[in-house]
């Protein structure tokens, strides 16, 4: 009998280490019975996907799940095949602080940058 050998696949979103930072200060403050962090892309805006970072209680079946020092950070299933190979950064100036993606799968993004196209 051969023996299957299962390799790790990489995550479909890398954070980066202000990302990660941000997870953790998010879980600090989380409201009672979150079990992490989620990424989603609803349909909205005027490109048509738009990136979404809310709590999460409950795990769904297919969401992917990413261990991060800080706190459990997941990708609805819905959405990892529009976020393959995406790096998720945490980004703060003296004006704005927010999650910028540099996403390879968009094609697109409207003039404001709150939603992209595939």
């Amino acid at each position: 009998m051969t023996e299957t050998k299962t390799r790790t696949r990489p995550a479909a979103v890398t954070l980066t280490p202000n990302a990660e930072a941000r997870v953790a200060a998010l879980m600090a403050a989380a409201p009672e019975g979150a079990i992490g962090v989620k990424l989603s892309t609803p349909r909205r805006g005027c490109s048509g996907l738009a990136y979404s970072v809310d709590y999460v209680t409950s795990e769904e079946r297919f969401d992917e799940k990413i261990e991060t020092p800080g706190g459990v950070f997941y990708i609805d299933g819905a959405s990892v095949l529009y976020l393959i190979g995406s790096v998720m950064d945490w980004v703060e100036d003296d004006f704005a602080a927010g999650f910028v993606f540099e996403n390879p799968n968009a094609k697109g993004a409207c003039g404001c940058g709150e939603s992209f196209t595939v």
